[in-house]
């Protein structure tokens, strides 16, 4: 009987060995595999990191993330040990098929370094899963909390991009009303253009009315105004005040640059930029479609 048991015995202490060899493996890739992550996503930040902080960083973050794998690892209750079953000392017909390993122990085998695998790969996909914001939210963290907000019509709010255009017909650009009603509803938001005639401020407050911005909630029909000249439009906006100014003049960007906060040029090409508080993009709703512009 004591020979039977030891065999067992140093069998069950080999497999115990095993399973906390695979686990301590697995960390320790799971560390490495961290590490490479980071160095990777540091090489693509548009500033430069000291490699040796961020060493330091990815070490600490790797130790973190492996003590909490640990202990969940040892919070999990753990398999009870099968007592061996006892069999019939095998005949010499069918000793060769039975020292033989089956397929289903290398099948095993490579299923738990796929699964190990798989485990590093997502718990690394999801530390660097990006934030889903609302709408709201970006609109928010763009405006940095603004509370007034100045915007040119034409080329912004408008298909039109000219005075002239004016008199024929007007197009509001449905891309951006989503965002617009957004910065509507907490911010104090006034609209501006220069019109060559009444008819085509007329018809200016008549397409916007039709596409649904004066609704409840939404703009205010009397903060939309109008002037002859671009100085006209610059002298609205140093009255106003605003903490953002959005533009499609360069002209006009420059001179408020001093006096205003925050602005936004929008322009087709992406211009070099002005001043360190103007800010560039194709649309304005294309600058609210993700936190890479700030």
């Amino acid at each position: 009987m004591a020979s039977a048991s030891s065999p067992a015995a140093a069998a069950g202490a080999g497999a115990g060995a095993g399973a906390g060899g695979g686990k301590d493996d697995e960390f320790a890739d799971l560390a490495r595999r961290l590490v490479e992550a980071l160095a990777r996503y540091a090489d693509r930040l548009p500033f430069d990191l000291d490699r040796q902080k961020l060493r330091s960083l990815t070490t600490l973050a790797a130790i973190a993330i492996t003590l909490l794998f640990a202990w969940k690892l040892l919070r999990a209750p753990q398999e009870q040990p099968r007592r061996p079953r006892r069999r019939a000392a095998p005949s010499s017909s069918n000793t060769s098929s039975i020292s033989r390993p089956g397929p289903g122990a290398l099948i095993s085998t490579d299923a738990c370094t796929s699964s190990a695998d798989s485990r590093a790969h997502e718990a690394v996909n999801q530390l660097f899963h990006p934030v889903n914001l609302t709408l709201e939210q970006l609109v928010r963290h763009k405006l940095s909390e603004g509370r007034r907000v100045t915007c040119r019509l034409l080329g912004v709010i408008l298909e039109e991009t000219t005075p002239e255009e004016l008199q024929n017909h007007v197009t509001v650009r449905t891309s951006v009303m989503e965002v617009l009603l957004e910065i509507a509803k907490f911010c104090d938001v006034y609209l501006m253009e220069r019109i060559l005639d009444d008819e085509s401020g007329e018809k200016v407050l008549s397409a916007l009315s039709e596409a649904g911005l004066f609704a409840s909630g939404g703009l205010i029909k009397d903060k939309v105004l109008f002037c002859s000249t671009e100085n006209g439009r610059t002298s609205f906006v140093r009255q106003l005040e605003p903490d953002w100014h959005i533009d499609t003049s360069p002209e006009i960007v420059h001179q408020l640059a001093r006096f205003i906060r925050y602005q936004l040029h929008i322009s087709p090409q992406r211009p070099e930029r002005i001043a360190s508080n103007v800010f560039s993009s194709t649309s304005l709703e294309q600058y609210f479609g993700g936190l890479d512009q700030r």
